[in-house]
């Protein structure tokens, strides 16, 4: 037994990382980021596809730097029987195994759960997928807009009279990342009481649909009758709850309840507006959505800044947030503060920000400093250190290709 204090709260786990581009690797981060020691493991000859994705400091990919940092990477050509060996041979060694493939992909390689189980049944094994293992689109090729579009989310951006729009960030694909490793963690505690491991089945469109704060049930208990869809810059059921034009630039402001709207009807200068007929109840307001709109806009346009705007609002307690660009962002002083923003280093790329890790323990308050690894980097302390292999058998895989590296 160790007696050296825990490096974060999942220290002492193992977790065999099968994972590429951003869901899965961002499982497997946030584990590391939690103390876990998580070997990614690349399939050769080039490894995880987002080595080749901007942005490139002599030939180090950021885009694979933040993504996989904290993880210790070897290269395996898993097609061959000493690949294969190898792996089951980790596969003993571990708590956790992680893939995102696309469905069955993982079982021609001979590592789907059966099989896996057989390997080592205390294991815990995460499959995540665009739409899942089964179901009718479960072999349709699968990115993160796509499980958007088939959950309704792109449906609900946009103008109403327009084409719907996609958000351009990875939000389907984080999101599903931080799920599956929830999951985990939950079916760790699982296996500490009873000793059981079990299959976990994550899916990009399932964690989309979950987004629906409102839509389904009001569409469900309206039988139909409230259809909801894109509204524009403005909430289709709550108002004001949107996106203003102001002196320079656009705010967010969210006001509906009863003393939100009569904050903001005080922060315009005009109280009077709370009890006026066409705003006095989110009904009336949502009625005469485009004379609101108009109003506070013209209250926006005609203060003498956007400066002053937000003093008023947050004078009188309006939620509210300017639309900042993701420049302005990376040097909040909030974000800085807490991390959330955070700037790390590479042995190529040099320092850069990347987002921070978003879950905060009182007993491990210092982020640990991960780096990402070169491609099979670390494949002769794992084969070693994990599996006792000598020199000589890891430089024979590696003479035979089954083992691969390169420095950048």
């Amino acid at each position: 037994m160790s007696t050296e204090p825990p490096r974060h709260v999942l220290d002492g786990y193992k977790v065999l990382d099968f994972t590429q581009i951003v869901a899965g690797p961002t499982c497997t981060l946030m584990m590391a980021e939690m103390g876990a020691e998580v070997i990614k493991v690349e399939m050769a000859p080039a490894g995880d596809p987002t080595r080749g994705s901007p942005m490139f400091i002599n030939g180090r990919s950021g885009y694979f730097v933040q993504h996989n940092r904290g993880k210790k990477g070897i290269c395996v050509d898993v097609k061959t029987p000493d690949g294969r060996r190898l792996i089951e041979d980790l596969i003993r060694k571990v708590d956790v195994v992680v893939e995102n493939f696309a469905p069955g992909v993982i079982g021609r390689l001979g590592f789907d759960y059966p099989r896996v189980e057989e390997i080592n049944p205390r294991v815990v094994m995460c499959s995540i997928s665009a739409f899942g293992q089964k179901g009718p689109l479960a072999h349709e090729p699968g990115f993160d807009y796509l499980g958007a579009a088939y959950a309704g989310i792109v449906s609900m951006g946009g103008e109403r009279d327009g084409a719907p729009y996609v958000i351009m960030s990875a939000i389907g694909d984080v999101s599903t990342g931080a799920h599956a490793m929830g999951a985990i963690c939950a079916a760790l505690l699982y296996r500490e009481r009873t000793g059981l491991g079990q299959y976990l089945d994550l899916s990009l469109l399932d964690t989309y649909f979950h987004y629906h704060e409102a839509g389904v049930e009001i569409l469900s208990l309206s039988r139909g009758e409230i259809s909801p869809t894109r509204s524009g810059l403005h909430s289709w059921y709550a108002v004001p709850a949107g996106i203003f034009k102001a002196k320079n630039r656009y705010i967010i402001i969210i006001a509906p309840l009863v003393h939100q709207f009569a904050g903001l009807c005080r922060a315009m200068g005009r109280p009077e507006l709370a009890d006026d007929p066409r705003f006095v109840t989110n009904a009336d307001r949502l009625q005469n959505l485009a004379e609101l709109v108009e109003t506070v806009e013209r209250w926006l346009q005609s203060m003498p800044s956007d400066d002053a705007s937000i003093a008023a609002l947050k004078e009188n307690r309006v939620p509210h947030a300017p639309v900042l660009s993701v420049a302005e962002a990376v040097k909040h002083p909030h974000l800085r503060e807490r991390g959330t923003v955070r700037t790390v280093r590479d042995r190529i790329l040099g320092e850069f920000d990347v987002p921070g890790f978003a879950l905060r323990f009182s007993a491990f308050p210092e982020r640990l400093e991960l780096e990402a690894p070169f491609l099979g980097e670390h494949n002769r302390e794992i084969l070693t250190n994990y599996l006792g292999y000598d020199p000589a058998r890891v430089n024979e895989l590696e003479e035979r290709g089954i083992l691969r590296s390169a420095p950048a």
